[in-house]
Parts: structure tokens; C-alpha cells; sequence
């Protein structure tokens, strides 16, 4: 089984779970939704942005317990934060500067997955979820750019894809501990044998020399 390195790609697997269905669920509504209210659209946007941050701000708390991951963790809650509140206070602006935010926030949160599924991980499985879901961000990053009024159902295709993505990992991550803790609970009994042996050897050993030395 390969190793995983304990970074922010291995943060605890109910949060991709829960960001997955987030992200299902918003990109759904903005991708289906009939209504053409640009204020609607964009503060559904800023709320599930507000859901992300509040999320990695939980995972940063669990990464902090681990002693690990956890600035990760903050600055991905912090950036969610500032783009969502920049979405939602400035709801009555011009709708280009809403597409300017959204694509580069999805470009460039595209541009960090592709980046931790090359350092944070050699399993195969976890680099392809992650860099796949990358390389999906950053290209549609680029077609929201170009969407023009229907840059917001642009972003709700790629939630519904890194939604996708999140759920599969978070599944993945789950099996990878349960594997996890199996073979160390094998390695322990392993070494727990191994080490009774080498101590019936070393006191039969020592008997010998007890009875040579009579």
C-alpha cells in the first residue's frame, strides 16, 4: 500500500464527504435553477463559499489536534471567507466583477489541487482524484471568464464535478485508514512475536551457558 503523507490531502475523511455534498447540492441549484436573477445566483455563490470556509475552518481545528495540515487548512478557510464576503457585499455591482472573482477563485483553487496531488501523495488513485479535479478548476476557471451571463451556471457544472471528486476521495481516504489500521495492528503483532522469540532464545542461551559453566 503506499504512503501518504500526512498533510492536507489526508484531513479527515468526513470533510471531503461533507464538502462533497455541499458542493453537489449548490452546484445543482446553480446549474438548474430556472430563476435569471443575477442577485439570486450570486448570493447562492457567496453562502456556499461562507459553507467551504466554515468547513476548513473545522478541519483546521482537527489538523491542529494532529499537529499537521492545520495552515493549510486556514488559509483555504480565510480565502473562502474574503471571496464570498466579496460576492455578497458588493451584490449590487456590475455582474462583470462578480465573473472576474469567480473565475479567478476557481482557477486558482483548481491551480492548488493540481499542486497537492503531486506533492501530498504518491498513492495513484489520490493523484488522479486530485489532480483531475485541478485540471478541471483551472480550465474552468478560463470558460467562466469567457461565459459571460452564464458564468454562475459555469461554476455550478464545476461543483458538480469536484463535488464528484470529493466524494470518491473521501470514500478512498476512508478505505486507506481502515487499511491503515489493519496492517499496523498486524505489524504489532508481528513485532510482539518476533520480540518473544528472540526472548525464549536469548534464556534458553543463557541456560546453556549456566549449565556448561557447572
Amino acid at each position: 500500500m503506499a504512503h501518504i503523507n500526512r498533510k492536507y490531502i489526508d484531513s479527515h475523511w468526513l470533510l471531503f464527504i461533507t464538502k462533497g455534498l455541499v458542493a453537489l447540492a449548490f452546484g445543482a441549484i446553480s446549474l438548474f435553477n430556472m430563476r435569471r436573477d443575477i442577485s439570486y445566483m450570486i448570493t447562492l455563490v457567496g453562502i456556499f463559499l461562507l459553507s467551504f470556509s466554515i468547513l476548513e475552518f473545522i478541519n483546521a481545528l482537527y489538523r491542529a489536534r494532529q499537529k499537521t495540515g492545520w495552515a493549510i487548512s486556514v488559509s483555504l478557510a480565510i480565502i473562502d471567507a474574503v471571496v464570498a464576503l466579496a460576492l455578497l457585499f458588493t451584490i449590487t455591482q456590475d455582474s462583470t466583477w462578480h465573473l472576474y472573482i469567480i473565475a479567478g477563485y476557481t482557477f486558482l483553487r483548481g491551480f492548488f489541487e493540481i499542486i497537492a496531488g503531486f506533492r501530498a501523495t504518491i498513492d495513484p488513485t489520490d493523484r488522479f482524484t486530485w489532480v483531475f479535479g485541478g485540471m478541471f478548476g483551472a480550465i474552468m476557471g478560463i470558460i467562466v471568464f469567457n461565459s459571460g451571463d452564464f458564468f454562475v451556471r459555469f461554476f455550478g457544472v464545476y461543483l458538480l464535478i469536484i463535488g464528484t471528486c470529493s466524494l470518491f476521495y473521501g470514500v478512498h481516504n476512508r478505505a486507506q485508514k481502515i487499511e491503515d489500521r489493519a496492517a499496523r495492528r498486524e505489524s504489532a503483532s508481528l513485532a510482539a512475536k518476533t520480540r518473544k522469540r528472540r526472548e525464549k532464545a536469548a534464556k534458553a542461551k543463557g541456560k546453556k551457558i549456566v549449565k556448561r559453566s557447572k
